[in-house]
């Protein structure tokens, strides 16, 4: 996996008030920390911290530091956190962890399942549910895969394919159980809508206590005749 080199600056002063300023430069403050190291506050370009995140590898996109005036012993590092505006969606906080190229890390991998529109379970009305979006995995940096796929063109209704089943490359291992269930084909739904409605059709209509029944119905007074004598 290829790193991705970020030119950043030293953050001189903390406290959120700094933070806010940092933010409205289109700069993202940031901490960068690990293997032994006093945190540095950073400030990251907001930009070019986008397109990094955005490549092949996404968060797991192994960064390369390069702080202005501060030589760093090592400079690769993982995104360990991201903090987001929940108003805005915008990036708040950064933190940075310094990795060893050959010490196995634990990172997340999103799950992408594909030909889900041809399995049979699912064009039977089944419904395809994907239990685990990401799952986590122990490797070498240079070993982190992008994605784990998942071809469910062969899934019948209650089929399931657990973490056993994951096709891992060589030297990645997944900290769930094997027995773990990934994506599984739920049985259609339909059935469980459609009774109570079919039951509330069966129930006997009930007259609320006092309301008058209309003409027609039984037990409604038959209308008085034209010219009849009203009763006494």
């Amino acid at each position: 996996m290829q790193t991705y080199e970020l030119k950043v600056t030293v953050r001189q002063v903390e406290g959120s008030r700094k933070a806010r300023s940092v933010r409205r430069n289109e700069m993202i403050p940031a901490i960068v920390y690990g293997h032994g190291m006093k945190p540095l506050a950073l400030e990251l370009p907001e930009r070019e911290f986008l397109k990094a995140i955005r490549t092949k590898a996404g968060e797991n996109v192994m960064i390369s530091l390069k702080v202005e005036g501060v030589q760093l012993k090592e400079s690769i590092c993982l995104i360990k956190d991201m903090q987001r505006n929940p108003m805005t969606e915008k990036i708040d906080h950064v933190d940075l962890m310094v990795i060893s190229m050959t010490e196995k890390i634990t990172v997340k991998v999103p799950v992408v399942v594909v030909h889900a529109d041809l399995a049979p379970g699912v064009k039977e009305g089944g419904v395809l549910d994907v239990v685990h979006h990401e799952v986590e995995v122990e490797c070498l940096p240079t070993q982190i895969p992008e994605k784990i796929e998942i071809d469910a063109k062969e899934m019948k209704i209650n089929d399931a394919i657990h973490v056993s089943a994951l096709a891992l490359a060589e030297g990645v291992e997944c900290l769930l159980s094997p027995d773990d269930v990934v994506v599984t084909v739920h049985p259609p739904r339909e059935e469980e809508v459609a009774q109570p409605a079919e039951e509330a059709a069966t129930q006997p209509e009930v007259i609320e206590k006092g309301k008058k029944p209309a003409e027609g119905e039984e037990g409604a007074a038959p209308a008085a005749k034209p010219g009849a004598a009203p009763a006494k």
